[in-house]
Formats: C-alpha cells, structure tokens, sequence
C-alpha cells in the first residue's frame, strides 16, 4: 500500500544552498511562527541553527532575538 506524504512534516538537513530530504514529508513547521511550510515555497533557513523560517522576517527574528 503505497503511503502519501501529504500532512506529514518532513525531516530536512539544512545546507548552504538547499536541503536534504532526511524523511519524507510534505512541509516543515517554521521554528518562530509554528506555521506549516510547504517544501515547494520553503526559502528561509539557518544552517547552524538546523531550523526552518516561514519568512525573512522570522529569520531575523531567530538571529536577532527581536
């Protein structure tokens, strides 16, 4: 029986330029914000921090304390 990935998060290795797919999934969970990024539109993330960003701003967010 062939399982879907559909609301599944999935696990990822951030790296400089992409992401690896560790475990398969249809979206990740924004480290600020806990909203569902699906991995089509995932752009933001912290290599060091290994966590995902719904938006820039949250990025900076994460990076900054603000």
């Amino acid at each position: 029986m062939l399982m879907s990935n559909t609301a599944r998060a999935a696990k990822l290795h951030y790296m400089a330029n992409g992401f690896r797919v560790l475990a398969p999934g249809d979206h990740v969970v924004c480290a600020v914000s806990g909203d569902r990024i699906p991995l089509d539109i995932l752009r933001y993330w912290s290599v060091e921090r290994q966590e995902p960003y719904a938006a820039a701003e949250h990025a900076a967010t994460a990076l900054h304390g603000k």
